[in-house]
């Protein structure tokens, strides 16, 4: 596939990996394709099953990974933690393993650089959302930051930090911690992004932030997150009333947890 290649000396591509191998290749893949390489890739893995492990051997040498393991699974935190000391470059981009990133990745991620380089009070730049953030300040090249404002509605607000798809400062655990080991997936991110706006962290994001990656779990390596089927529906449900309740319960909890956590 024609096409120039964009060199990232300063970036280290940061996964983390959990019997999904397929998933992991196919991401490593689509940077190959879209000509993007970086100084180093580190794989961070969870205690994989043996044909998996198998497959990041093979990794090793088809592209060059740089393989962390662990004796047995740790959990989510302790993965990113163990990956994110291994990484030696100034600037980590993580990435999960289901992402696959797009034509217009590459560019993004040349601006997001930028951004980050030139103002040392950005944190984190983001490629990757479910949905808009509700305070944003446009800057320029399709970026804009995006503000945290303790009394204004919207509990979304508290959501600057994401494990979604974003480049970061190597010392991002200096100023915000390491991931809490030893505790759900989801509390451990929600208590990321809480330190996050406790420490006055910086975000931008891409406003074209559902153009960038795709997001895709096949049948055959679906998401290894476990969820309470109750929460689940909870989240789904259409009715109005429990919408309004929920909303009401998350901008009480989340200004308490920010208080007092």
């Amino acid at each position: 596939m024609a096409g120039e290649t964009n060199y990232f000396s300063e970036i280290t591509l940061l996964t983390t990996h959990y019997n999904r191998s397929i998933s992991l290749e196919r991401l490593l893949m689509s940077f190959e394709e879209r000509h993007i390489r970086f100084k180093e890739i580190v794989v961070s893995d969870d205690g994989s099953k043996t044909e998996h492990l198998k497959n990041l051997e093979l990794f090793k040498e088809k592209y060059g990974i740089r393989l962390i393991l662990t004796e047995k699974n740790k959990g989510l935190a302790n993965n990113i933690n163990k990956g994110q000391q291994a990484v030696k470059t100034p600037f980590t981009l993580y990435v999960q393993e289901d992402f696959i990133p797009t034509e217009r990745f590459s560019q993004a991620l040349k601006d997001g650089l930028t951004f980050i380089k030139v103002n040392d009070q950005i944190d984190l730049v983001r490629f990757y959302a479910y949905r808009k953030h509700p305070y944003l300040k446009p800057l320029k090249n399709g970026f804009s930051e995006m503000e945290f404002h303790f009394w204004r509605p919207d509990a979304y607000q508290f959501n600057c930090y994401s494990d979604h798809p974003h480049l970061r400062r190597s010392s991002f655990p200096d100023k915000f911690g390491d991931y809490i080991e030893g505790i759900k997936s989801d509390r451990a991110e929600f208590k990321m992004a809480m330190s996050f706006v406790q420490h006055k962290g910086k975000a931008i994001i891409h406003d074209d932030y559902r153009e960038l990656f795709i997001q895709e779990n096949s049948s055959a390596e679906p998401s290894q997150v476990v969820r309470k089927k109750m929460k689940q529906q909870l989240q789904l449900t259409d009715s109005f009333f429990i919408k309004i309740i929920r909303i009401i319960y998350r901008n009480i909890k989340f200004r308490i947890e920010y208080l007092f956590l």
